[in-house]
């Protein structure tokens, strides 16, 4: 095979592997809101009427969430730093991507369930650190066609989930069909990608004469042979890669904050999607917003990387401003907002590992690609662990919590608070949020139902 056939196939291949190994991973997020139900065997999917649904679960979608990162951040931590065969990882990613369906598929109890997220959680992060690291052996530009799989697993994962279900076939049997990805993982690695020649340690670095990074380039070594880095090498480099693993990991604590502590509860009545609908289309919509950023680095280039946690936390603010306060009408508007929140995670990502791509001396680049993988995997497991207790709190305060302020607060204003059109309270078999008649109460309401939401979410982390 000529050049650039091979380019070609190997393009294509690493744009497979990023989609078969996120696949699972996005697949048990966008399922969590039914893993979470009893009932999520049932070939019947109860229906709801708009005035009956509740917009809280019992448990937070965050506990699907932390089961389906802990496990990836565990592996990410452990494998840079250790010397296993890269065709024996993959066995071992291919084989938990297909316990992890089964196991959650079959599932005849919760712990069997969060069995199944464990095994897809342990794949994608093991997968990630193993073929980050073997795309260092190929051309710079694996890594925009990988991080553009990725975010073709997100938006296909979502949207094949949400699309089947939808359809009418029960989570189960959908778990089930999508068992043929570990297959698609097994014929990409091993029949279609072009294994690189022999890796020659001492070839020349490679560096972008616009864009290089003086931190990086003082890890250089043209004079050393050995292939190898120590430890202690590893911490050096470890250090040296803080300024693109912090902006990454921000960003992934905000976003994720948002998809798993804040979309279960951002529910509209005036629509026809159900409440378990609208979590499913809210993920489709934001990674259709990951694919097309993670696709573009080719195109547009991101130098100011710390600009985009930024935007992602004012993303945070106003969609929780509109959870304590509705202000948007429709859900369209909210759709919006979560498409350029995906657009912002995408893009933190894919220039994050270009850039490291293409700054870092081949001696460590291998090594700098797989352990930045722990930046997101950190933002994403503290924003699980953040969005249970904000979820409660945020439930307790929309409503018995948030009642009760509500009258006293207005009590002691002395305001006429018994008319209709002063405010209108919801009732308590209902958790729709309602806005208040008046400009003026709507900031009172806010105000009480934020300091509600505080109080309780002290209590709850003490």
């Amino acid at each position: 095979m000529n050049p650039r056939h091979n380019r070609i196939l190997n393009l294509t291949g690493f744009w497979l592997l990023g989609l078969c190994n996120n696949y699972g991973y996005v697949v048990m997020l966008s399922a969590a809101f039914d893993l979470l139900k009893k009932d999520y065997h049932s070939d019947e999917q109860a229906s709801q009427s708009s005035n009956q649904t509740t917009t809280c679960n019992p448990v937070s979608t965050g506990a699907v969430l932390i089961a389906d990162i802990i496990p990836s951040l565990s592996i990410k931590l452990i494998a840079p730093f250790l010397s296993l065969s890269t065709h024996f990882k993959v066995l071992l990613v291919i084989t938990l991507s297909a316990a992890s369906f089964l196991l959650t598929a079959l599932s005849l109890s919760p712990f069997m369930t969060y069995c199944g997220i464990v095994c897809a959680s342990l794949s994608s992060g093991l997968g990630e650190v193993t073929f980050l690291g073997y795309s260092s052996l190929f051309d710079p530009n694996v890594v925009s066609t990988w991080s553009s799989g990725t975010g073709g697993a997100g938006l296909l994962g979502s949207f094949s989930y949400a699309g089947l279900t939808s359809f009418g076939l029960s989570p189960r049997n959908t778990l089930l069909v999508m068992l043929i990805v570990p297959l698609l993982m097994a014929f990409t690695f091993w029949s279609l990608i072009v294994p690189p020649p022999k890796r020659n340690s001492e070839r020349e670095p490679i560096h972008l004469s616009h864009s290089s990074s003086p931190d990086l380039e003082v890890l250089d070594d043209d004079k050393s042979s050995k292939l190898t880095l120590s430890f202690g090498e590893k911490i050096l480099v470890l250090k040296k890669l803080l300024k693109f693993m912090i902006p990454l990991g921000l960003v992934y604590y905000f976003e994720y904050f948002i998809n798993q502590g804040l979309f279960e509860i951002l529910y509209f009545a005036n629509t026809s999607l159900e409440h378990a609908e609208q979590y499913r289309w809210y993920q489709v919509i934001y990674q259709a917003g990951v694919l097309i950023s993670r696709s573009s680095v080719n195109i547009f280039k991101i130098k100011y990387l710390w600009l985009l946690p930024i935007l992602q936390g004012l993303n945070v603010l106003l969609l929780l401003i509109q959870i304590l306060s509705p202000f948007i009408p429709f859900i369209y508007i909210v759709f919006g907002i979560i498409l350029y929140e995906g657009l912002l995670g995408g893009a933190a990502y894919v220039n994050t590992f270009y850039r490291i791509s293409v700054e870092s001396s081949p001696r460590h680049k291998e090594f700098s690609m797989s352990v930045t993988t722990l930046a997101d995997s950190t933002g994403i497991m503290l924003a699980g662990f953040t969005s249970i207790p904000a979820h409660n709190a945020l439930c307790f305060c929309n409503n018995y919590g948030y009642v009760v302020m509500l009258s006293a607060t207005l009590d002691l204003l002395k305001k006429d608070y018994h008319s209709d059109e002063v405010i209108r309270t919801r009732v308590f078999s209902t958790l729709t949020l309602q806005q208040t008649s008046q400009s003026s109460n709507q900031i009172i309401t806010a105000g009480i139902k934020l300091f509600t939401m505080l109080v309780y979410l002290s209590l709850d982390l003490l």
